[in-house]
């Protein structure tokens, strides 16, 4: 076998095991996210949608939600951060590590009371939602949104533009219906678990989390690695 077919073959898997990887994650972020609308009324990944009724609560004056909704912003920048983090300090098996901090943040938000602490809780859900982006960042090259569905659709559209102007090679934005087909599905089931057992509808996430954390072990160290991006600065420190 020639050394390009043995290339073209690892990438290939890399490429396979990554798609896999994607809908997954984004299929638990789905439920993450229904279950997380269903039971705060907000938004806990759309942060456009939370950034546009906080306007409208402004207009209405309704400050005290539209700050909720503003600081709702905030947390799920610092949940982008600490995932981060967590993917380039803590362990080499980056996608398991910063799954784990996503289960226990979502256990946390429900062992909370939800009649006594419904923002806390709201809050906690929002920093698990902005922590699963660190997950997996690109794959070979091309970006992934876990929860920027918007994005994602963007990217297939424009796809599809530059396909019908003779863009004959699909790969780069094919791919992007992937993220938005597995958070689909995992938001359906969200939303059945939540009509069906309300408040405890988190653990039925956090065990999927926490189960789909234990799978990503499986994965060769190498792959944890490669679905992220490396620091300017540890690049430096290679060269």
């Amino acid at each position: 076998m020639s050394r390009a077919r043995r290339r073209h073959i690892i990438k290939r898997r890399r490429t396979i095991t990554g798609l896999a990887l994607v809908a997954a994650i984004s299929f638990v972020a789905g439920m993450t996210d229904a279950v997380g609308l269903l039971l705060s009324g907000d938004f806990v990944s759309f942060m456009t949608g939370n950034t546009t009724r906080a306007a409208l609560s402004f207009a209405n004056n309704d400050y005290s939600h539209a700050l909720i909704l503003y600081f709702a912003l905030w947390v799920f920048v610092l949940g982008n951060a600490l995932g981060i983090v967590l993917a380039h300090t803590l362990s080499a098996l980056r996608t398991f590590v910063v799954l784990s901090g996503v289960a226990v943040t979502l256990a946390v938000a429900a062992l909370l009371p939800e009649a006594d602490y419904p923002r806390i809780q709201f809050y906690l859900v929002i920093l698990a939602m902005g922590m699963i982006n660190a997950t997996v960042e690109h794959i070979e090259g091309l970006p992934i949104g876990l929860t920027y569905i918007t994005g994602a659709l963007s990217r297939f559209g424009r796809g599809i533009g530059r396909w019908i102007v003779g863009d004959r090679n699909p790969t780069g934005w094919v791919i992007q219906t992937v993220p938005w087909t597995g958070m689909a599905c995992g938001a359906v089931t969200g939303a059945f678990v939540t009509k069906y057992l309300g408040n405890n509808a988190l653990w039925v996430v956090v065990l999927a989390v926490v189960s789909l954390a234990f799978a990503t072990i499986l994965l060769p160290r190498s792959l944890h690695l490669h679905f992220h991006q490396q620091p300017i600065v540890a690049a430096r420190r290679r060269v």
